[in-house]
């Protein structure tokens, strides 16, 4: 129970419950001093998104490429294109549910908020498309090279900013949230969509399963072996999921599950299973779409257009390969791309931090069990291909 208490999504709804009661009763000047507060922590996380860019993709590559097989680049690929795949059946699922709900995007009647009256402007060490441009080339250079050294300063770096997320972007993210949601519930907005959330949460949990549903029923397609003869076995591996809110943390649990399973090839599992509990998350990338589609229109008064939307499922994919860890990981690490691409303010980071965050457990139980079925592709690749049992397991 202790434990329950100092989880993430308890400190969230804590926040949250805490700002929209506070901004019914709060004053001009106190909320004159919550809007600078807010302006400086988001500063602060908007500082640290090219770090994290950096610090996660360029090492997921060499650490990809040193192992640049065949099979390896098969898996890559097929994580990809699940990911790929999970953005953009949520958008067009955003497209034809969002504008039916019942939002309201209207600013008629609502307060307004005080100016900043003091900025600490913290800019970035360098543009979002900069980082993720020099990560890549980066990663690669390194791998091609064979550069031991930048390859261990590299995961190096990636610890230091995995600390830097978990002992200061973290910690500050409930009071960040709180803030920013007694802004919205001063103004008066946000009490008029809380239906709405909780909708948008059941939909994107009933497109987990139906995403799910696909991926096996393709695998079982392809490999010619029933998967519910993977799927049966996962139950424990998704609990443990949505208790962690971490592919990492639920790995051991997963390996065990897919182990059970009759059909997938021991080698597949020791190989696939903690290889793609770091770069297959569909789960989240489907989320993420569609919570960044109905946060738009509920702050913004429209749906970002189809162009903007599909470039922003392709490169959302390539993001959560690289995405840390943590919980929120990919958000966290796509947030460069939520601010420049489709145009989000604070205010609309804010919102999507913490809707992503309320539900994010079942966006990594997604995760891990779309897995399985990754995982099945895989041994039927191999099986067809002819590739013999002499893969090594990875270790994570």
């Amino acid at each position: 129970m202790n434990k329950f208490f100092k989880s993430l999504p308890f400190k969230l709804v804590v926040g949250i419950v805490f700002g929209l009661v506070i901004g019914q009763i709060a004053n001009h000047s106190v909320m004159s001093v919550v809007v600078a507060v807010r302006y400086i922590l988001s500063q602060i996380i908007i500082f640290c998104v090219p770090l994290i860019i950096i610090g996660f993709i360029a090492p997921s590559i060499t650490k990809h490429g040193t192992n640049a097989s065949k099979v390896l680049l098969v898996a890559v690929l097929l994580a990809y294109v699940s990911s790929v795949g999970a953005a953009l059946f949520s958008m067009f699922a955003g497209y034809a549910i969002i504008p039916n709900l019942s939002i309201v995007s209207n600013t008629d009647g609502l307060r307004e908020l005080p100016k900043i009256v003091f900025k600490l402007d913290i800019p970035q060490i360098m543009p979002v498309m900069s980082a993720l441009a020099l990560s890549i080339l980066l990663g690669l250079a390194a791998t091609w090279t064979k550069a031991t050294t930048i390859i261990k300063i590299l995961d190096e770096f990636q610890k230091m900013v995995l600390d830097i997320i978990v002992k200061v972007v973290i910690p500050i993210l409930p009071i960040f949230i709180s803030f920013t949601f007694m802004t919205l519930s001063y103004e008066g907005s946000i009490t008029k969509q809380l239906p709405v959330f909780i909708t948008i949460i059941l939909i994107v949990m009933l497109g987990h399963y139906i995403w799910l549903a696909f991926l096996y029923i393709l695998a079982g397609i392809y490999t010619r072996k029933n998967p519910l003869e993977v799927l049966k076995h996962y139950a424990p591996a998704y609990i443990t999921a949505v208790g962690t809110m971490s592919s990492a943390a639920t790995l051991a649990v997963a390996l065990e599950c897919a182990r059970k399973s009759s059909v997938l090839r021991k080698d597949m599992i020791n190989f696939g299973i903690p290889l793609f509990a770091n770069i297959h998350l569909c789960g989240s990338v489907l989320t993420e779409v569609f919570f960044v589609m109905a946060i738009s229109q509920i702050l913004y008064g429209a749906i970002p257009a189809l162009g903007v939307m599909i470039i922003f499922c392709i490169l959302l994919a390539v993001f959560a390969i690289g995405a840390p860890g943590v919980p929120g990981g990919t958000v966290m690490a796509s947030l460069g791309l939520i601010s420049g691409l489709l145009g989000f303010d604070e205010a609309g980071i804010a919102l999507m931090l913490t809707i992503f965050a309320l539900q994010d457990s079942f966006g990594t139980a997604c995760n891990v069990t779309g897995d399985g079925a990754l995982t099945l592709a895989m041994s039927g690749y191999a099986d067809k291909h002819n590739v013999h049992e002499k893969l090594k397991t990875v270790e994570f």
